[in-house]
């Protein structure tokens, strides 16, 4: 009996002593309260966690984003400013040109690129727009490389004739000023809205097809003014569109330091329906071949014009051509000479035409740095001359 009761007695211990060391309800309670608290800071520490982590993701999101777009685009432009003594008027500085580009890559196949230029300093609003600067958009437009090769421009582009047009960043030409029969025959520079495909035809053969906007030559009483092709360019701004332009270019190259093109334009009228007949054709020819430190050049360029006001005043003809040899002494110095001559009225039957010879140098501090000094001497129907110093840059 006593051993049974001994042995109930040990086997009860465990219990009693659960029984002594187990907690209340109460403190059951506070235990489950104090670990609900432990959860909720954790959560809120990993909420917290989570929150910076998503933050940290957004900014490397963004920076990429931000960093891709940057390497897609492109900023460059150039600018020059001039000196230039006359002979026979009052001399002038000049901020010639400030221009800035803008350019963007959307993908491998297609492109933005864009050209702000204001010209002579600053533009004043007057009534009668004669202040003596411009504001101009000369190029706005999308390239689409629609198969290999092969281009498709859309927007406003420069017209692709002349050598200057396309290419005349002050660095890359010698003289100060544009040479005249660029600037009045053909007219650089000239921007046109339209479409335009280029591509290669076979290796060293290129074309360039162009519908766009054209000229708007307006009747003018004074005629020694009269029919000049400079004087219709209408900038694409609200530019009169009922007789379009189509221009055709091939350019040969297949030979080492050798470059031949053609250039072929045609409008129906020139006058934008003004009652006047005035369908014009457009023919140039250039070619510029280098050999060492030597390059020549020649370009020639002609209009004929229809129209009862261009035969008139001889207008109905308009031609230049000119030959420049240009040689690098060093790749920092390089000297040339050019001769000209050209006529806005070549059919007038007197003496309309005025030749022009270049002679001077470059200096280029660096690549895309250039300092330049002419003489340019004029005769004929014109006397301009002038002393010419110019500083240009690009990039």
């Amino acid at each position: 009996m006593k051993k049974t009761v001994l042995a109930a007695a040990i086997a009860a211990l465990p219990f009693a002593a659960y029984a002594e060391t187990a907690p209340s309800n109460a403190e059951m309670w506070q235990m489950i309260k104090k670990q609900q608290r432990e959860i909720e800071r954790l959560t809120a520490e990993q909420k917290q966690a989570d929150s910076k982590i998503n933050a940290t993701a957004d900014a490397v999101e963004k920076s990429a984003t931000v960093a891709d777009w940057a390497n897609r685009t492109t900023i460059g432009g150039y600018g020059e400013h001039h000196f230039n003594h006359f002979k026979d008027k009052d001399d002038k500085v000049d901020a010639h040109r400030f221009v800035l580009f803008v350019g963007h890559q959307f993908s491998d196949t297609v492109r933005f690129f864009s050209e702000v230029e204001i010209e002579h300093g600053f533009v004043e609003d007057t009534a009668d727009g004669s202040g003596p600067g411009e504001l101009e958009l000369e190029q706005a437009y999308i390239a689409w490389d629609f198969t290999q090769g092969h281009t498709l421009t859309m927007g406003q582009f420069l017209v692709p004739v002349g050598i200057m047009n396309e290419t005349h960043e002050p660095d890359t030409f010698y003289g100060v000023e544009r040479n005249n029969v660029e600037k009045e025959i053909l007219p650089a520079t000239w921007w046109e809205t339209g479409v335009m495909v280029s591509g290669e035809i076979l290796p060293g053969l290129r074309y360039d097809a162009a519908l766009h906007s054209g000229l708007k030559i307006e009747f003018n009483p004074d005629p020694a003014k009269h029919g000049a092709v400079r004087g219709g360019r209408q900038k694409s701004a609200n530019a009169t569109a009922e007789d379009l332009a189509y221009t055709g270019r091939l350019v040969f190259n297949g030979i080492s330091g050798l470059e031949l093109a053609a250039t072929y334009q045609h409008q129906q009228d020139v006058t934008q329906g003004a009652g006047d007949d005035g369908e014009a054709d457009l023919i140039e020819l250039q070619a510029r071949y280098q050999w060492q430190n030597l390059t020549l050049t020649a370009l020639a360029a002609e209009w004929d014009i229809d129209g009862t006001s261009f035969v008139a005043n001889g207008s109905d003809k308009q031609e230049g051509q000119y030959v420049e040899a240009s040689y690098k002494l060093t790749p920092s110095l390089g000297v040339f000479v050019r001769q000209g001559e050209w006529d806005n009225r070549a059919n007038s039957g007197t003496d309309t035409e005025i030749e022009q010879v270049d002679v001077g140098v470059n200096y280029w501090l660096t690549k895309n740095v250039v300092i330049k000094a002419d003489v340019s001497e004029q005769d004929g129907a014109k006397d301009d001359d002038s002393i010419n110093l110019g500083l240009g840059w690009s990039f």
